[in-house]
């Protein structure tokens, strides 16, 4: 015999439930249906930069997340790799540049790589600028998309068994063989997500290319610019293109992720 109890939470998961649920997403959303229906259709048009603005977060955005993911890839399988209290110590280094506010880290770079710092004396003598160039542009989304990319990519290592790995060594295949060949195939969807949180973060990012690198502008910054100097409707046009560049690509493979993974599960 049934608890009174036990159909009163079966009424809680059968209505409530899905009624908050659907409430969060509208609340999510709502902001994307005032897009759609503040944007001026017939009258769409760019403001004079932005689509060199575009141009500029595109092929920057490009070689940033090339250097994150070829820098990164391996440091994210050796942390997935690692066990032991030195571990704790490694987190905690990732998440302390995520968890720091855009603007701060901005003003960071500014005082490591600035013209009058050490680093940015050195560099200038190597003919690097960092300051309001191409160079400094890059190097603010590094450091935006390389935490994220991190984290994400060593969950995606740590779901490949490392018994697999240990398997291959005894037919033969050398570590970095057994790393190409074995791990990298099975983590290849987690890793394509975490490559797709990194362009987003680079392409989206507002705060640190503000501070440090303000010249070339991409879309964030021109998008601000645009609200500052002509108002909200000045930003509609670019906004748009922003979602249209930067969203789908990381969307699908959000996706593809989430259901390899209930996939995964259900076997």
């Amino acid at each position: 015999m049934r608890s009174p109890g036990t159909g009163y939470w079966s009424r809680v998961r059968k209505i409530f439930l899905p009624a908050a649920a659907s409430g969060v997403l509208v609340f999510l959303l709502a902001p994307f249906a005032a897009l759609v229906f503040r944007t001026r259709w017939l009258h769409w048009h760019y403001v004079p930069g932005d689509l060199e603005a575009v141009r500029t977060s595109l092929v920057y955005s490009t070689v940033a997340v090339l250097v994150v993911v070829l820098a990164g890839t391996p440091l994210a399988w050796w942390l997935a790799r690692q066990r032991g209290r030195a571990t704790w110590i490694l987190d905690a280094l990732i998440l302390v540049p995520l968890l720091t506010p855009p603007l701060a880290f901005g003003i960071l770079l500014v005082s490591f790589y600035g013209p009058y710092s050490m680093a940015g004396l050195a560099l200038s003598r190597l003919g690097v600028l960092l300051d309001n160039t191409a160079y400094a542009f890059v190097l603010a989304q590094i450091y935006a998309a390389m935490p994220y990319y991190l984290l994400a990519a060593r969950a995606a290592f740590e779901a490949v068994p490392a018994e697999l790995e240990e398997i291959s060594l005894t037919l033969g295949v050398s570590r970095w063989e057994g790393f190409w060949r074995v791990t990298l195939p099975l983590a290849r969807v987690g890793l394509a997500a975490a490559m797709a949180l990194a362009w987003v973060r680079a392409m989206g990012e507002f705060g640190i290319v503000l501070i440090f690198a303000y010249f070339p502008q991409g879309i964030p910054v021109k998008l601000w610019v645009n609200l500052q100097d002509m108002g909200l409707e000045a930003v509609y046009p670019l906004l748009w293109t922003f979602f249209l560049v930067a969203i789908p690509v990381p969307l699908w493979l959000g996706l593809r992720a989430r259901r390899r993974a209930m996939v995964l599960t259900w076997r």
